[in-house]
């Protein structure tokens, strides 16, 4: 970073003055303005300070976060794979962000940014981006990154790819066989690393299909079974060691109460939050169906769990449940999952009701109430 930029872009949590609009930093980035509506809509990697007048203006945090997703984009991973990445930056990874700027492109960029620009443009003209079916693939973006760490990224992001198009493609059989967990993995770096991306990417496309076929469905098909497998043969070990088995009361003391948002048709990463604790010996249970204000109250004074999680994919979920039950049970420590810091700011404002910006923060934070 050198010594010419402005005040408000250099380090800091926050803006000296008046943040930076999407124009400045469009050209700091070398990415069209389009590039990054389409990111903040896209991935939530938006600005997140507010002038007089409601304006969203940029804060250096923003801009660090986007100069990880535009350095890994350019390396060849995955636009999903890089936002996710760039959301969950820790304080170190952000400030080095900073201070190496914005990256150099090898050679003209107009691949990069036309890639993530033509969702946009479609949209504005009302045109869908249409999938071609079946199978149809489009491969993740290769770069000219090199070494380990570029490798193995496109390896991950390949590997999304292969799932994203045996969904699209109705392959049942494939989209099991690639998804299954093994017996020794870990839920928590799967949902990460290959379910999360691959989700994203098939709620992304529009697609012309027959009766019958969905596939979200083929996908969280997949998902559940592969959690659904994974959770039971952890089980019968756990039995098989001598522990007791999941419905015993000594492991009913201390239960994670898992909720989704409302409308959530396939609350998948509350699913995968729930294995990622089994994995690590804890008990959780997921709330499925209708589930009102009453009721929830309920299933709280009825379970009595040690922690209660909104675990959601949604970018703006309803918060009514995690505000009634703070104020029925206020010293039940609340952990909701939200990326977009404007959502944030619905949440009620006390040190038992935490925000947590990634699926592995949600993790990381629960284990710590419950002990890890």
């Amino acid at each position: 970073m050198t010594s010419s930029r402005p005040a408000q872009d250099a380090g800091g949590s926050r803006p000296s003055g008046p943040g930076l609009a999407v124009a400045a930093v469009a050209r700091r980035l070398g990415v069209a303005p389009a590039t990054l509506r389409t990111w903040d809509r896209r991935y939530g990697l938006g600005p997140s300070d507010r002038t007089a007048g409601s304006h969203r203006r940029y804060t250096p945090e923003d801009v660090a976060r986007l100069l990880v997703m535009r350095r890994l984009t350019l390396e060849g991973v995955a636009p999903v794979d890089a936002a996710q990445a760039a959301l969950e930056a820790d304080v170190d990874e952000l400030e080095e962000a900073r201070r190496s700027g914005p990256p150099s492109p090898p050679g003209e960029d107009a691949s990069t940014e036309s890639a993530e620009e033509s969702p946009d443009d479609a949209g504005r003209t009302g045109r869908a981006h249409l999938r071609a079916l079946p199978g149809g693939g489009q491969s993740a973006p290769r770069g000219a990154g090199q070494g380990n760490g570029s490798a193995h990224a496109q390896q991950a992001s390949g590997k999304v790819s292969a799932v994203v198009d045996a969904a699209l493609s109705y392959d049942q059989a494939r989209c099991d066989d690639l998804v299954r967990i093994p017996p020794n993995g870990d839920p928590a770096a799967w949902w990460a690393h290959l379910m999360e991306p691959a989700w994203s990417r098939v709620a992304e496309r529009t697609v012309l299909a027959g009766p019958g076929a969905v596939p979200e469905i083929v996908l969280a098909t997949a998902a559940l079974q592969a959690l659904r497998s994974f959770t039971d043969a952890f089980e019968q070990q756990v039995v098989q060691n001598g522990g007791p088995p999941a419905n015993h009361p000594s492991r009913m003391r201390n239960i994670v109460l898992i909720f989704a948002a409302p409308d959530e048709t396939v609350p998948l990463s509350a699913h995968a939050l729930a294995a990622a604790l089994t994995a690590k010996g804890k008990t959780a249970r997921i709330v499925t169906g209708p589930a009102s204000i009453r009721r929830s109250l309920e299933l709280v004074t009825m379970v009595r769990p040690a922690a209660l999680v909104l675990a959601t994919g949604q970018r703006r979920p309803d918060l009514d449940v995690v505000h009634a039950v703070h104020e029925g049970f206020a010293e039940l420590p609340i952990f909701v999952g939200l990326r977009r810091d404007d959502a944030a700011s619905e949440l009620p404002l006390t040190p038992q009701v935490q925000r947590v910006r990634s699926f592995t923060g949600l993790l990381h934070e629960v284990l710590a109430v419950v002990g890890a």
